[in-house]
């Protein structure tokens, strides 16, 4: 608690409160944390959240896995060739 009052100097008291909740949240009690969660929400993109859609996903996909199990040289019959 003594870091979040000489943190609330520096910042917003209400930037610092939220900071407190995120780090009750996931558990960030550590040297530094306070600080580090403050700095990053400080420097981060204000761009909105990052969420996958129907039209957008946020993995790789699984073409990858499609291939496993074929031999070298077997193609699949959804593949264009050039």
């Amino acid at each position: 608690m003594t870091e979040a009052l000489a943190l609330a100097k520096l910042f917003d008291p209400v930037e610092v409160d939220w900071a407190l909740g995120h780090a009750a949240v996931h558990g960030r009690f550590a040297e530094a944390d306070l600080s580090s969660i403050l700095d990053h929400h400080a420097h981060a993109p204000k761009t909105g959240e990052h969420r996958a859609g129907e039209e957008r996903s946020l993995t790789q996909g699984t073409a990858g896995w499609a291939r496993l199990g074929q031999q070298v040289g077997q193609r699949d019959e959804d593949e264009v060739t050039q």
